[in-house]
């Protein structure tokens, strides 16, 4: 009986991680695809609200934030996400870097692409602008909270590209900022490495697997 019992426990020891990374990763998966869903839907009432598309075009650098935040229930504003903030969730200082690691985890992240705007809605999501360039907006958003790992880029930190048209493009996907050859590598080693995961997140069902 006992080296039943200790061939049950090895086995349990080896099995057990794997388990749990799946459940994550699935649970992380549909998070993703519920936090999709949620910045559509604003995207989409914002674009009908305003009589067209609300884009760079229109917002001014650092006031998208003010218009977004309109379309849902926020539990705490995270002002902009300057380092000068001292009510940004990740502040964009040598502290704040190390909260994001790149997708293969050898990097921190480039948190000047989450420091024009940062909040957390009412399911615990936090949600980061980036509206400081004249070309583009993008919208980041951590789809478990920043306080809860694993904390990557492609892992469960995704990016969105608000497009001239006014649709709301997972990043990787045509058209888009950042392709996914380069920025959703395997291999890469880049502080922006990840960014350009969204799109195959949503896409492609192997992704989690091989996370």
């Amino acid at each position: 009986m006992l080296i039943t019992l200790g061939i049950i426990g090895v086995v349990a020891a080896l099995t057990l991680p794997v388990l749990i990374n799946k459940t994550q990763n699935e649970q992380l998966k549909t998070a993703l695809k519920k936090g999709y869903s949620v910045l559509q839907q604003a995207v989409l009432q914002m674009n009908y609200d305003n009589g067209g598309p609300v884009t760079e075009n229109y917002i001014a650098t650092r006031t998208f934030k003010y218009e977004f935040t309109k379309y849902f229930k926020i539990i705490r504003d995270c002002a902009d996400g300057s380092s000068y903030d001292i009510d940004a969730c990740v502040p964009n200082n040598s502290s704040g870097s190390s909260v994001y690691k790149n997708y293969t985890n050898n990097s921190n992240i480039r948190l000047t692409l989450l420091d024009d705007g940062q909040f957390i809605i009412a399911d615990g999501m936090n949600m980061f602008l980036e509206n400081n360039d004249t070309n583009y907006i993008l919208i980041s958003i951590d789809v478990n909270g920043y306080k809860k790992k694993p904390n990557k880029w492609g892992h469960d930190l995704f990016t969105f590209q608000l497009m001239y048209d006014g649709k709301l493009l997972p990043m990787g996907a045509d058209g888009t900022l950042f392709d996914k050859e380069t920025y959703c590598s395997k291999t890469g080693k880049s502080d922006l490495n990840g960014i350009a995961c969204t799109s195959t997140a949503l896409s492609d069902k192997n992704y989690w697997s091989s996370l």
